[in-house]
């Protein structure tokens, strides 16, 4: 990006003295944006040329004042020519730092990203999750392993990060660390926040983002179809590991709950509901949206099977569930089990709950929304977009009524 440098000297009018002399100003304006600073000269109003940006006339007054305004003009050029070579981006702040003899604080990537990292992690359980730390700091690691990669640096001051840095990031995410669109997207968006607390603080004056696109695909969601939740409910497991993980799995199938959310659960969160009927009231620890879910038959079943396990009497918990990284190895030996040809995780209960237990059984998409706890019902209508077998149902009822209501006349003989 090449850069629009400007220099102008005028007679600050406002700022007028004792003596009647008004102070003489340095304006510099790079790509549109202005610093301004005294000279340190003053003069007396009718003697300055707006035109000619000096003093008028050949007195002695006026040869020095133009003469230090000369020097003080050519001294920025060569400023200018020296950020130019150092490959420093240029601002206005950075001129006057450097012409009044101040020392510009330098300010690096890393131990703003670290700071950032330290706050979330004095907030967790406040404002943010554990997997929002767990995330920043990956994205940390990251941006480390990069700067290594591209700069063989430790650390970049913020004012070299440009348009390039980003797209370098970007391919460096998907080329390097093999990440899919969506995470290296992610990683992105995380590094951004950063890049706003810079510009926040008045640390940066471009935005290295303003030119920069990005787009999340929408991913074809994993869910169970009835018979593969059929299966995991007769299946008879020797192992009590495996058929504790598969009961507190079901249980999400049928409530819809995130692990988190389920870890989370005590019995003080069931209820009764506006319809006499037992009720989860309980908030997404990821959105903090609230979720009302009815309890379905087989989620009390599941509860009853565990409420004098040890592990709930001793933490006052619904359900005695593992670790998340735990369930998901676990529910892929279940997979294999229960020939179950899929990648199955924790969180596709939860798609199950959205596709086949719900939206798949008639129930509106606005009520699927609610007890998901989702805040945009455009999050909930990714899953209506994959049920093609609702689709095909629902246009069979179609196809029946209109059967015998429209006929089209006959052929009539034209010959």
């Amino acid at each position: 990006m090449k850069t629009k440098t400007a220099i102008l000297f005028y007679a600050k009018k406002t700022k007028v003295n004792s003596k009647g002399l008004c102070a003489i100003y340095t304006r510099i304006t790079v790509n549109g944006k202005r610093m301004e600073f005294s000279t340190g000269r003053f003069i007396q109003p009718e003697k300055w040329s707006s035109a000619g940006g000096k003093v008028k006339g050949h007195s002695n007054e006026a040869r020095s004042i133009n003469r230090h305004l000369d020097i003080l003009k050519t001294k920025i050029i060569d400023i200018q020519m020296e950020f130019i070579h150092a490959k420093i981006p240029i601002t206005a702040k950075l001129f006057k730092s450097k012409i009044l003899g101040e020392e510009a604080k330098r300010r690096m990537l890393i131990p703003i990203f670290e700071d950032h990292n330290k706050r979330i992690e004095e907030l967790v359980g406040k404002e943010y999750a554990p997997g929002t730390l767990e995330r920043y700091k990956t994205s940390l690691k990251h941006t480390k392993e990069f700067l290594e990669w591209k700069y063989k640096a430790l650390d970049i001051d913020i004012l070299k990060i440009n348009h390039a840095f980003i797209t370098d990031y970007e391919f460096y995410l998907r080329s390097v660390r093999n990440c899919s669109n969506n995470t290296a997207v992610k990683y992105i968006k995380n590094f951004g926040k950063i890049i706003k607390i810079c510009l926040a603080n008045d640390w940066m004056d471009r935005n290295p983002f303003s030119n920069y696109k990005s787009k999340i695909r929408t991913v074809e969601r994993v869910y169970l179809t009835e018979g593969e939740i059929q299966k995991l409910m007769e299946k008879e497991f020797t192992s009590e590991r495996l058929s504790l993980v598969r009961d507190i799995f079901l249980f999400s199938c049928y409530t819809g709950l995130a692990y988190i959310d389920v870890k989370n659960l005590t019995k003080s969160h069931i209820s009764i509901g506006i319809d006499g009927d037992k009720w989860i009231f309980t908030h997404r620890q990821k959105t903090e949206s609230a979720s009302k879910i009815p309890m379905l038959p087989v989620t009390q079943i599941i509860i009853d099977k565990y409420k004098d396990h040890p592990k709930c009497i001793a933490n006052d918990a619904l359900l005695p569930i593992f670790s998340n990284q735990k369930m998901n190895a676990y529910l892929k030996e279940i997979a294999v089990v229960c020939e179950i040809n899929k990648e199955l995780t924790f969180h596709i209960a939860r798609h199950t709950f959205a596709t086949t237990v719900t939206l798949s059984n008639g129930v509106p998409i606005e009520s699927v929304s609610k007890m998901l706890g989702h805040k945009n019902l455009r999050t909930t209508q990714h899953y209506a977009k994959v049920l093609d077998k609702k689709v095909s149902h629902d246009m069979q009822v179609l196809k029946q009524k209109l059967s015998n209501k429209y006929t089209l006349p006959k052929n009539q003989d034209i010959s």
